[in-house]
């Protein structure tokens, strides 16, 4: 498999280069959606890259061609970001964006923060459904300015779905060649000032042998799934320019989080309530007003079963319950917001807003205790307007954070000029931060690392340049561009291995100097033709500690993504073919040199037909993932103990095999 990644890379090089014709050319659909959104909410990520910020757009059209259940798996094809699920659908992931750690990746829902305080290293993601989705909006380069912790590489944002004066809807199900099922749907439309949107979905699956090798003392080797997802969101216009938002997601899962060692059953049973209210005020161009409140409620039962062993390593037959069902970890996070966006005079305006947030949170299972945490955060940006110039825009802001004893102040600029439609410049740079999780501040693992109470906020320097543009007419185009990103760490927390006496089993700690990540995007993106799209995308980073020539571990140092689109409008068909490459990345398991799991390659292909022709009501799909079925790793090595030994072995977690996939869908 190995020897066919260059050759396959080098025909997508060669049909265009990267996906951000897909930035640039969905960027055009973004500022659709700016004129006609009213809520900074909803407007901010699109706000922020018409001032420079680097901001990737996918669509729900391209999410359903590929077949993506959930939001991990739909985000593959974005330039410069490495997401891998753990095993399969709803399932944590390993992220990297342009050579980031998982915890420099702030997630939001629909503007709502996800990450929680108690983990910064697991992602929030593990439930969301790609059918609820109305588009995913990628942010690169730090975003602490509006965002606050944990932005510092960059911001997804899954947009649900929108509303729409016409009532429609669509029923989805699907069935793939492992038995698991997926079905839902939504409904949307207007009554009058009142708009609705309603959705709801249905997954589950058995699942595929989670770990490469496991030991006879784990029974339980497949990693399933059960969630159901409800959803709504309501909108009234109270007057002119005065418009009332609410939304209300809840959750109800059931995830296996399974060992490659002595696990008899082990799962995590969710249930997750995430809603907002807002208040947008936008009928007067000198004064606009924005509200928002946000509650976000996390909560998980556990249960964890073991097999017993006798003295020689064989199963006995009985098995120890470790946690008993119900054992609790979880959280709450809930708060508010007002921005005021001024426009005073000509050239300029201004945005100033405060942010609170209230953290709470307990683990029974590594030990945290309750918590609670209030973040109160001011913030101000200065910005340029078209009547200055419609080719060149600049912003500058600054935010002031105080959480407990941590007070800290970052500051952001950033600028876009168009010099033509065929070429632009852009940059965003600043400062960003992150505050140490609850993790690494109080943690007493039964077992194995403990907290460090004393460790301070991790502090980096940001910069994303870039410069690109489009080659040929609009309707048949190579749009391109190419990327510069920079980041300096200083503080950088990480865990401590076992070589301190006062922490045997290890703990957590501000490394000694600074953490340097640099490097490039290539990105190219051309449309040929009646709906057939070749984008491609190269990245490369360095990711390194300050005199070390090793890159870190989990950050994948080369990237490319490949892809051939065909959606033609006089047609009722159209298919795709994608493809993955993740170059070196590396793991430490304990007991073991560092290995590499990187350097192989994930093609998927996929196929869709409208039998009613171009009513294009009725929708059947067949995408096949992994087609070569590459058995790759997606979250690198560990390492367990053999049974009845003192002796470890390597092990694994396996991506998702190969998986054919049927879908129907019925458009109303």
């Amino acid at each position: 498999m190995k020897k066919i990644v260059p050759a396959i890379s080098g025909i997508a090089l060669a049909l265009a280069l990267p996906a951000v014709a897909q930035a640039k050319d969905e960027a055009d659909s973004a500022t659709i959606i700016v004129v006609t959104a009213k809520s900074l909410e909803e407007t901010l990520p699109q706000e922020l890259a018409r001032y420079g910020s680097d901001l990737v757009v996918l669509s729900s059209e391209q999410i359903q061609d590929t077949g993506a259940l959930d939001v991990a798996t739909a985000l593959a094809r974005v330039p410069g970001l490495y997401v891998m699920p753990g095993a399969g659908p709803f399932d944590y992931v390993d992220v990297s964006l342009q050579g980031s750690r998982t915890a420099d990746v702030l997630w939001t829902l629909d503007g709502i923060r996800l990450n929680n305080r108690l983990y910064s290293g697991t992602s929030p993601n593990d439930t969301l459904p790609s059918s609820m989705i109305e588009r995913i909006e990628v942010l690169k380069g730090g975003e602490s300015l509006f965002y606050g912790t944990q932005a510092t590489a960059g911001i997804i944002n899954v947009v649900t779905r929108s509303f729409s004066d016409d009532f429609n809807g669509q029923v989805n199900a699907s069935v793939d060649s492992r038995a698991a099922t997926s079905a839902d749907g939504y409904a949307r439309g207007s009554l009058g000032r009142h708009k609705f949107v309603v959705y709801a979905s249905h997954n589950q699956s058995e699942g595929f042998r989670q770990y490469s090798t496991t030991q006879p003392s784990a029974t339980d080797h497949k990693r399933g799934y059960n969630i159901w997802s409800v959803g709504g969101k309501y909108q009234i216009e109270l007057s002119d320019g005065l418009q009332l938002n609410a939304q209300y997601q809840h959750t109800d899962a059931k995830l296996d989080n399974l060992s490659a060692t002595r696990v008899n059953s082990s799962r995590n049973d969710r249930n997750e309530e995430i809603a907002s209210v807002r208040l947008d005020y936008t009928n007067n161009d000198t004064v606009q007003l924005f509200l928002k409140g946000y509650f976000h409620d996390w909560k998980t039962a556990y249960v964890r079963i073991l097999n017993d062993l006798d003295g020689a390593g064989n199963l006995t037959g009985t098995t120890t319950t470790l946690y008993p069902a119900g054992t609790f970890w979880g959280y709450k996070d809930y708060g508010g917001s007002a921005v005021v966006k001024l426009h005073l005079h000509k050239g300029l305006e201004y945005l100033l807003g405060y942010d609170f947030q209230t953290f709470s949170g307990r683990d029974d299972v590594f030990l945290i205790g309750d918590l609670k945490e209030k973040v109160h955060a001011g913030i101000f940006q200065v910005r340029t307007t078209d009547e200055l110039s419609s080719k060149g825009r600049l912003a500058a802001g600054a935010r002031y954070n105080k959480t407990g004893g941590n007070k800290k102040t970052v500051w952001n600029v950033s600028g876009r000029y168009d010099f033509s439609p065929a070429f632009f410049a852009e940059a965003n740079g600043g400062t960003s931060f992150v505050l140490p999780s609850a993790e690494q501040l109080y943690l007493i693992d039964p077992c194995c690392e403990v907290g460090n109470p004393n460790l301070k906020p991790e502090q980096s320097l940001n910069l994303n340049a870039s410069v690109g543009g489009r080659i040929g007419a609009e309707g048949s185009a190579i749009n391109w561009q190419a990327t510069y990103f920079y980041r300096r760490i200083t503080d950088l927390i990480d865990y401590a291995y076992p070589d301190n006496p006062a922490f045997p089993n290890g703990t957590f700690e501000n490394i000694n100097g600074k953490v340097f990540v640099h490097g490039f995007e290539i990105l190219v993106d051309a449309r040929v033709g009646n709906g057939l799209n070749l984008s491609a995308s190269y990245t490369r980073n360095s990711s390194r500690t300050e005199g070390s020539d090793r890159q870190r571990d989990r950050t994948p140092r080369d990237l490319f993504k490949g892809s051939i689109f065909y959606r033609p409008e006089d047609k009722p068909f159209g298919g795709n073919l994608t493809v993955n490459w993740t170059g070196d990345a590396y793991s430490k398991p304990s007991g073991f040199a560092r290995q590499n799991y990187g350097n192989y390659a994930v093609v998927n292909a996929g196929l869709f037909v409208h039998p009613d022709g171009q009513a294009r009501r009725h929708r059947l799909s067949v995408n096949l993932e992994n087609i070569f079925n590459n058995e790759y790793a997606s979250r690198g090595y560990g390492s367990a103990p053999i049974d009845g030994s003192t002796d470890r072995f390597l092990y694994f977690s396996r991506g998702t095999p190969r998986t054919l996939r049927v879908s129907y869908g019925l458009a109303f």
